[in-house]
């Protein structure tokens, strides 16, 4: 639907890239909107960019993150999120994946409540990605989505499907083929507003949102910024106030201590918050980089039975649940492993031990990434959840501290994890570089988010000095150097998803890690070779 003329700027945003093929997603009523979007939003996307570069200079220095003591009366108040929509009462499974036409179909045919279609951690983002995803986002809403493979397998909707709810990319990715006033977008802004245009009135009619998942916040602020888009979008677009409902990632360190004041500030639209737990433990290492008592042990160790991230999963519980909000459970990223029955069974108990912790903790849903994954984690959930959700209980015997938080916990540091790092952290860049987003790797679904773990404990390993194996042998840059390239080679000779770029992925991974400073972000400087 066009957006009223009278409520546009004229200026529109524009775009860089051939258009073919794309006509009837970047339409001029559309461009105009999202120019909209961002005069009304860039210069506060800056300022809280900045802000984020002063908190992480102050952690550098020493400091570590703490409760805002500013906004004690926020997390002290006695306040409730709006109502919750009728079609997010129920959350108990939900399955993610990127905007890929095939993919798309078979999440909302999986028999899970929710799919998250992801333009952010499981989707590299060239710019044809992205519009490719809109145009399938718009087809699935529309429910004329198909797909027929080169096999001649057709792929088409069930009768009943997921709720779609749909992520766009963080605050700190730009979009470098849109531009409004020589600015380039904020790749979020170009995600939420073309998928909002496009999609709105529809889904609104059938009483199905719009609804958004929102990424990598650090601070109460950086929510307000959503909330302001969005009452934005729906005046714009002529819907009610408050029908875009959010749920919020808590997924990065600064925001566990702000959970009260993210909710507070979407308080009129937000549903819950979800344990995005990979980039959390990402974030965990990125964020105390310069603390040298805070290294963590290798990925496989850092289960999320271990103290901090106990302390983490059960304060967002306690905390949803008080405000009248959802308390979603984090991914498992395990994938069938055809042809080892022995082994199959081995990943699946995993899923199932996980699953089983997350609702006796009272999660009122949870992420698989594989289609197989969802009747795993569905029964766990039905056996010991029997209502749609828990949001009765308040686990008032929850008492987290900062120090809680912040605990790094006990483990080593094999070599097969120091191997597993390098070569999950070349495999996915190569494929992010080919255009991949989510690539499996030894029986496990990777995404950004894991990429970012495996590169920044090699980084932290390497430029804490005294690191060592568990057999006392030094973990230095000749070894890793040595490992890098049998990884290289491996993939450059393999069939592999990028092998093609395994040269530049290894060359973006070595500066990465060679370099003083660990970077805030794997995808920035890999997303100007993409």
């Amino acid at each position: 639907m066009a957006v009223p003329q009278e409520r546009l700027q004229p200026i529109q945003a524009q775009i860089h890239a051939d258009t073919t093929g794309y006509e009837d997603i970047l339409t001029p009523d559309a461009l105009a909107f999202l120019a909209r979007l961002h005069d009304a939003a860039e210069a506060r996307r800056q300022q809280l960019l900045r802000a984020r570069h002063e908190r992480q200079a102050r952690y550098d220095a020493g400091c570590l993150p703490n409760f805002r003591s500013d906004t004690r009366a926020i997390r002290e108040g006695d306040w409730r999120v709006a109502p919750i929509p009728d079609a997010l009462r129920d959350r108990r499974v939900e399955i993610t994946g990127p905007v890929e036409r095939k993919m798309i179909i078979n999440a909302l045919n999986s028999g899970a409540k929710v799919f998250m279609a992801d333009f952010e951690d499981s989707s590299a983002p060239s710019f044809r990605n992205q519009l490719d995803g809109q145009i399938n986002l718009r087809d699935a809403v529309a429910g004329t989505i198909e797909y027929t493979s080169p096999e001649g397998k057709r792929y088409r909707l069930a009768e009943q499907t997921a709720v779609l709810v749909v992520r766009p990319r963080g605050w700190h990715l730009p979009e470098r083929h849109v531009t409004v006033n020589g600015q380039i977008m904020a790749g979020a802004l170009v995600d939420f507003g073309l998928f909002a245009y496009h999609n709105a009135h529809l889904l609104h009619a059938m009483q199905r949102g719009p609804y958004f998942y929102l990424p990598k916040l650090e601070a109460m602020e950086e929510a307000a910024l959503w909330d302001e888009v969005m009452a934005l979008a729906e005046a714009e677009l002529d819907l009610p106030a408050g029908c875009m409902k959010a749920t919020v990632l808590i997924e990065t360190l600064p925001a566990v201590f702000q959970m009260h004041e993210i909710l507070h500030a979407l308080r009129h639209r937000v549903v819950g918050l979800n344990c995005g737990r990979w980039d959390y433990i990402f974030s965990y290492l990125k964020t105390l980089r310069g603390h040298r008592d805070r290294l963590l042990p290798e990925r496989g160790q850092v289960q999320m039975t271990v103290p901090f991230l106990k302390a983490y999963s059960e304060l967002l519980i306690q905390t949803c649940h008080r405000r009248g909000a959802f308390a979603m459970g984090g991914m498992a990223a395990q994938i069938p492993i055809k042809g080892d029955e022995a082994a199959n069974e081995a990943a699946m108990a995993k899923v199932r031990a996980d699953k089983l912790r997350e609702v006796t903790a009272g999660h009122d849903g949870t992420w698989v990434a594989h289609p197989a994954l969802v009747p795993v984690a569905k029964a766990i959930f039905d056996e010991h959840m029997p209502t749609p959700n828990q949001l009765d209980r308040l686990r008032e015997d929850v008492c987290v501290s900062r120090d809680q938080l912040l605990a790094p916990c006990a483990g080593s540091i094999s070599r097969e994890g120091f191997d597993n790092n390098v070569e999950v952290a070349l495999r996915y860049t190569a494929a992010w570089l080919d255009g991949l987003g989510c690539v499996p790797i030894h029986h496990l679904m990777e995404d950004a988010a894991t990429a970012e773990i495996a590169r920044a404990q090699l980084w932290q390993w390497l430029h804490h000095g005294g690191v060592e194996f568990t057999d006392h042998a030094p973990i230095d840059f000749a070894l890793f150097d040595q490992v890098l390239a049998k990884h290289t080679h491996r993939l450059r000779e393999s069939t592999h998803p990028g092998a093609d770029k395994a040269d530049a992925a290894a060359d973006l991974l070595s500066a990465l890690t060679h370099d003083d400073q660990l970077a805030d972000f794997l995808t920035l400087p890999a997303y100007e070779q993409l």
